[in-house]
């Protein structure tokens, strides 16, 4: 992620931008995706043989088994028999995927009346759980809101100190912990309880992500949660669960597991510049149908926009 300076604010510059980068960063995924359609579509007539083939297209760019059958079913329907060019089927699958992407794609709101809104950043370790919070946060400033950061993940020490260093250059209080391996739940305590005092907008709380021990994991979050109720009982009001792209089909396991330990709001998914796998939100939105706030393909602050589904589902087949 990179500096703390703004991004151009000109609204229509923005998303034009916005666009080409989300194109640019999904480009690796576009690719693992339309060779083999252009390869199967230059002139075909779509019988079920093209048919199984787009299938088996789909599920290997990471769209997921239920997605690519509904998204064949469609065509079997309305297309079945004719002949089609790659073109006319690149364009038929933007809309298809968009259908798919239009119910999650839902904002992170901010409810400033909250004073703060507590968001709860749950993920494994190396999603860019941290680095997506001083993203956040910067942008958060931006708009003129107060915000305070809590080095919740106490037992890494490479973390707390990476969150002190964003807290400097976005100018974000950071509340840490006393030693390392310090409570958690006594950190976002003791967080909240200052976040509330100063006026803070909104409270980004990072927590640890040790998969490896998944019952002490589970239990060190719903501490944090029960700690944060004597003083808010409404809190966190968002639980954010950032996942890598580059896991490709893993990140459905990863919301199964974090939604058994939390009641987890909405997604951010992370890192799709460096992945062929960026499908998988295709399949996140149809298997889980949790919000996808938010997707990030960059290191700066302006790389992590909200999430819409018409530019994600053109930019992911390769349309302009």
């Amino acid at each position: 992620m990179a500096s703390s300076e703004p991004e151009p604010r000109p609204e229509e510059a923005a998303k034009g931008g916005w666009f080409a980068r989300l194109k640019a960063g999904l480009s690796r995924s576009t690719a693992r995706l339309t060779d083999a359609i252009t390869t199967v579509f230059r002139k075909r007539r779509l019988d079920e043989e093209a048919l199984e083939e787009l299938e088996e297209t789909l599920i290997g760019a990471d769209l997921g088994v239920a997605a690519s059958r509904r998204i064949v079913e469609g065509f079997r329907k309305t297309r079945f028999g004719r002949e089609v060019t790659d073109e006319e089927v690149k364009a038929a699958l933007a809309e298809a995927i968009a259908e798919i992407l239009a119910p999650v794609a839902q904002p992170l709101v901010i409810e400033r009346s909250h004073a703060p809104h507590v968001v709860l950043m749950v993920g494994v370790n190396g999603t860019g759980k941290t680095t997506t919070i001083a993203k956040l946060g910067q942008q958060y400033r931006e708009q003129g809101l107060k915000v305070m950061f809590a080095a919740g993940d106490t037992f890494r020490a490479a973390a707390v100190e990476q969150l002190q260093i964003w807290g400097e250059r976005t100018g974000c209080a950071v509340v840490v912990p006393a030693k390392q391996g310090a409570d958690a739940a006594g950190l976002a305590h003791d967080a909240l309880a200052r976040a509330k005092a100063e006026g803070v907008d909104v409270l980004l709380v990072d927590t640890a992500g040790r998969l490896h021990n998944k019952s002490a994991l589970m239990e060190e979050l719903r501490k944090i949660i029960r700690v944060m109720r004597k003083l808010e009982p409404a809190a966190p009001h968002s639980v954010l669960l950032t996942l890598d792209a580059t896991t490709g089909q893993n990140a459905i396991q990863q919301v199964r597991i974090f939604k058994e330990m939390v009641e987890v709001s909405g997604l951010a998914v992370t890192k799709l510049d460096g992945s062929a796998k960026g499908g998988v939100v295709v399949a996140l939105a149809q298997e889980i149908g949790l919000p996808v706030h938010m997707v990030g393909v960059g290191e700066k602050a302006g790389d992590l926009r909200p999430f819409t589904a018409r530019d994600f589902a053109r930019g992911l087949v390769g349309l302009g």
